[in-house]
């Protein structure tokens, strides 16, 4: 029998252009479907990608409420979700759909 070593995978290793987040970002919305912990686990995975020190001094909120705030049982604030999309160079948009 042969023995397979695995390792943890990370998306936030592989975030590392501008376009790589927002391709990401574009999948999560989709899969999300209802679940809106799916997109803020994908904006904790994007702040982790991005410096998460560096995010908590653009928002003004700490590392470790951030850490809290986007993580799987986080439950964050609307406030909380827009202060890191912006500090993120990302904007919040609705659009309709058809109906």
């Amino acid at each position: 029998m042969m023995n397979i070593k695995t390792t943890r995978w990370d998306s936030a290793e592989h975030l590392k252009t501008d376009e790589d987040i927002q391709l990401y970002l574009e999948a999560c919305m989709e899969e999300a479907g209802d679940d809106p912990s799916f997109i803020v686990h994908a904006l904790g995975v994007i702040a982790r990608a991005r410096n998460m020190s560096q995010l908590a001094r653009d928002t003004g909120l700490t590392r470790e409420g951030l850490y809290k705030a986007l993580s799987p049982d986080g439950n964050p604030t609307f406030l909380t979700v827009a202060k890191v999309a912006k500090a993120l160079g990302l904007q919040i948009t609705v659009q309709t759909v058809a109906r």
